[in-house]
């Protein structure tokens, strides 16, 4: 692409406003993220340093083995079943699911009983899982309804901030919808009324309202399964956790923010999650969502300076400040510690750790 010039995308997303008129910021990013030929998650690799962003996992080791030592215990507290599903949305390079897998040698039984699941929806990402965990029998899916059946350990690490949302913004007569549309051939944002959508009454004129309904409709399906099968689903991602709005829509490239409608396909595009809007959908389901907790307090509570000091026992000087700087990206209040927030779902009764054992009503 030349600087400066439209992506292949924007063209063809220009073209079909110029046909159909303006598109829901949804209908937006689920084209720049999953369009079969030019979407951003379909053809590429944009994790890490050579690409747009980087995630936990890639950042450090112990990120995934304390997810795997997590799910062992989950396991085990779940009664030990000796067939579940260990299922990951999202898996990125797979990285999380082989440092699970590695940590969770410590007790054989656990991947003896998993039948290893990742829901992948990019051609390109799924052969680079593949890769990562040659040596595990795994099968890939397309959706959370083609899980298979049966009780359930669901890890999903930075998903939930790439489904599409659609977006409201109040006026002084009313609401109207947020949506792309077309200006001299350019995309731009532009609002249409939207006489039927009630929003909540404490957003002030000009403010926006985020809807996450492919985020609920998720996290329902799931929380079911979990409340009829048995199992937990443990969600971490950026967002807040209370009642927040506003707009969120961002888009990374090359490790920089870049304007949301300047390169479609080509940047990624997220929103941040409303854990207690996850939170509701999982309870109406019919299962129990444990208190929203920070990744920071989450990893910590897991061990996450235990395992710092045994990975760095007897190491170099500058391996030992690596260790100690991944520690501080993935926990401290200054970086991800804070911004990221943990929600985990249990089938009632199941005493999840860390969390303490809740009820319906927490």
């Amino acid at each position: 692409m030349i600087e400066g010039q439209p992506t292949p995308l924007a063209l063809r997303l220009a073209a079909r406003i110029a046909n159909s008129g303006p598109m829901t910021i949804a209908d937006y990013m689920e084209a720049c993220l999953g369009d079969p030929q030019h979407g951003y998650y379909m053809t590429r690799d944009p994790f890490g340093a050579a690409g747009d962003f980087i995630t936990a996992p890639e950042i450090s080791q112990m990120f995934g083995e304390l997810i795997g030592l997590w799910a062992v215990e989950t396991w085990q507290r779940m009664g030990s079943p000796a067939s579940f599903v260990l299922a990951e949305f999202g898996p990125g390079r797979g990285t999380l699911m082989a440092d699970a897998l590695r940590a969770a040698r410590l007790v054989p039984a656990f991947e003896a009983a998993a039948r290893i699941a990742l829901v992948e929806t990019s051609p390109h990402l799924s052969m680079v899982q593949r890769e990562r965990l040659a040596g595990h029998e795994a099968t890939w899916v397309r959706s959370h309804e083609d899980l298979p059946p049966g009780p359930a350990i669901v890890l999903a690490n930075e998903f939930f901030d790439a489904l599409p949302v659609r977006q409201y913004v109040r006026g002084m007569d009313g609401w109207s919808e947020r949506m792309v549309g077309l200006e001299a051939d350019a995309l731009t944002f532009v609002l249409r009324p939207a006489p039927d959508f009630a929003g909540p009454a404490s957003v002030a004129a000009g403010d926006t309202v985020e809807v996450a309904a492919w985020s609920e409709t998720i996290m329902r399906a799931l929380a079911g399964r979990i409340a009829r099968e048995g199992g937990a689903f443990l969600a971490i991602d950026y967002g807040h956790d209370g009642a927040g709005h506003g707009d969120t829509l961002q888009a990374m490239l090359e490790h920089r923010y870049d304007p949301p409608l300047a390169h479609p396909g080509m940047a990624d595009l997220t929103v941040h999650v409303d854990f207690q809007e996850l939170a509701g959908a999982a309870r109406s389901a019919g299962a129990i969502p444990a208190p929203v907790m920070t990744q920071g307090d989450f990893l910590l509570a897991l061990g996450l300076l235990e395992r710092a000091g045994r990975l760095g026992a007897d190491k170099p000087a500058e391996t030992q400040d690596a260790i100690r700087a991944a520690v501080e990206r993935l926990a401290g209040s200054a970086a991800m510690g804070h911004l990221f927030k943990v929600l985990c779902v249990a089938s009632p009764g199941l005493d999840v750790p860390p969390f303490a054992k809740v009820t319906a009503a927490s």
